[in-house]
């Protein structure tokens, strides 16, 4: 019912910048939240933020002062800022959004393939 397709994903320097974008296509009544996941080779996916129809954003605290999430007035596609890149912050980025379907009104949700970022110098 619901596509998510990330991009902006490369390599890029300790310190410097990627924008991250997600985009929703399909049947759906209305995107509840949208969020960003992480997961590092090891290592267990984490929440890294996330943004619910109203506007409130969390960040965890990895990533708080340097990440910014933002969405379009369509409120289908969400941008995640990564400003000050650490080599910590190298892991596959996947999109998850929470939506609501025509059908019934239920309550799914639906995850992207991931992307990935690599900060190496």
């Amino acid at each position: 019912q619901v596509r998510l397709v990330e991009s902006g994903g490369g390599l890029v320097q300790p310190g410097g910048s990627l924008r991250l974008s997600c985009a929703a296509s399909g049947s759906f009544f209305d995107i509840i939240a949208m969020r960003w996941y992480r997961q590092a080779p090891g290592k267990q996916r984490e929440l890294v933020a996330g943004i619910s129809s109203g506007d409130s954003t969390i960040y965890t605290d990895a990533v708080k002062g340097r990440f910014t999430l933002s969405e379009d007035n369509a409120k289908n596609t969400v941008h995640l800022q990564m400003n000050s890149l650490k080599p910590e912050d190298t892991a596959v980025y996947y999109c998850n959004a929470i939506f609501q379907a025509r059908a019934r009104g239920s309550v799914l949700d639906a995850w992207g393939q991931g992307t990935l970022v690599t900060v190496s110098s």
